[in-house]
């Protein structure tokens, strides 16, 4: 690991600098059995209100309906239902991925679990890719980056802020039960850190979730391999717009091509069938090119002529600037990077005891193999 790549801000200020760390980039695997001590439940309500919460022998969950003892949910199957003081009843589940994104600490606004799958699917990660990340906000979408490249590929991840960067490391770290190996997180600014981080021409795909993207389109062309795909995230039409231009002039990709995700859901509840009344609507654009060999121009589409061309003025309206950055205070980051660091350990010393202790799991019935 080379200097550019060495995870800064782990002086332990941020509480970061103990969270362990896998051998090898291990896979996950979601954990099976009976609820343990550390496990993460999500616990639906009589009114279908979401909790998730970390289990702690003798803790409790406390409502204005009654409390839920934890010693009551850890050792019950996967999709038990506890009862609280008051009788009310309550389901009990381990969260999925996208319900963990959902509910997890957070300085920045996450990448949604409905863009986050289209950019796995339109970036074609697979298992074994080299990718480079930029924007880790406060880790959603590394996560799924993660479970796709699997334990042989490769995640790097740049970040400008230290605190998002720490806040990133501790969520991913709690999910996990651990960093990754095959995971590294630089701060600093792309355009300055890749170079020194990666080999020209040695990257599979780039993401970038950034304010402007098009600011490190040419570091990102020096970095992907021919065919190689990069997907830029961004939230309004103006940035939608510079993106794919900025790709346009390096020359140096496909014509970008532009897309964004509306999911609606629908109750179906007999013969009353209709879409909810509420729906995910806009969350961001997506635009997407590849990088093509070194010295190819690409054909010209036949086009109907149009209003192509942009003024100065239009430039200006485009700045990170006039786009607007809406950012947490210093004091809030540090408190959710304490907390997310705090988590992980939590289950890092969760999973280290029941490692630790293999009578545990095997009166579960389980196989050993069905651990985390």
């Amino acid at each position: 690991m080379t200097d550019a790549q060495s995870p800064t801000g782990t002086d332990g200020t941020d509480g970061t600098a103990a969270l362990p760390h896998t051998a090898g980039g291990a896979p996950h695997t979601p954990p099976r059995g009976p609820f343990r001590a550390g496990d993460r439940v999500q616990l639906t309500g009589p009114k279908g209100k979401l909790t998730t919460l970390s289990l702690e022998t003798a803790g409790e969950y406390h409502t204005h309906r009654g409390v839920l003892r934890h010693d009551d949910v850890i050792g019950q199957p996967d999709g038990s239902v506890i009862r609280a003081s008051t009788g009310d009843e309550y389901l009990a589940l381990r969260p999925l991925l996208n319900d963990y994104v959902m509910s997890m600490p957070r300085g920045a606004a996450i990448v949604y679990p409905k863009d986050a799958a289209q950019i796995v699917a339109f970036a074609d990660v697979f298992p074994g890719a080299r990718v480079v990340e930029a924007g880790v906000g406060s880790g959603a979408l590394s996560l799924f980056l993660l479970r796709a490249i699997g334990p042989t590929g490769r995640l790097q991840s740049f970040e400008r802020r230290e605190e998002f960067a720490a806040i990133a490391r501790g969520n991913v770290g709690t999910f996990l039960g651990a960093v990754p190996d095959n995971w590294s997180v630089t701060v600093g600014d792309l355009v300055e850190e890749l170079p020194g981080a990666t080999e020209p021409q040695s990257v599979d795909r780039v993401v970038l979730d950034m304010l402007a993207p098009w600011e490190c389109v040419d570091a990102a062309a020096d970095a992907l391999v021919p065919g190689g795909l990069i997907v830029c995230y961004v939230a309004t039409v103006t940035q939608l717009s510079r993106t794919a231009e900025a790709l346009r002039d390096t020359g140096r990709f496909t014509d970008p091509q532009s897309s964004e995700t509306l999911v609606r859901t629908w109750h179906v509840e007999g013969l009353a069938v209709r879409p909810d009344h509420r729906m995910v609507g806009h969350t961001g654009f997506l635009v997407t090119a590849r990088r093509l060999a070194d010295g190819v121009v690409l054909p010209n589409l036949k086009r109907r002529a149009g209003k192509a061309e942009f003024s100065d003025e239009d430039v200006e309206a485009w700045t990170p600037g006039a786009v607007g950055e809406r950012s947490a205070s210093d004091k809030k980051l540090r408190k959710v990077a304490r907390q997310a660091a705090a988590q992980a350990r939590r289950v890092a010393a969760a999973e280290a005891g029941s490692a630790a202790d293999p009578e545990a799991d095997s009166g579960s019935g389980d196989a050993p193999d069905g651990d985390r």
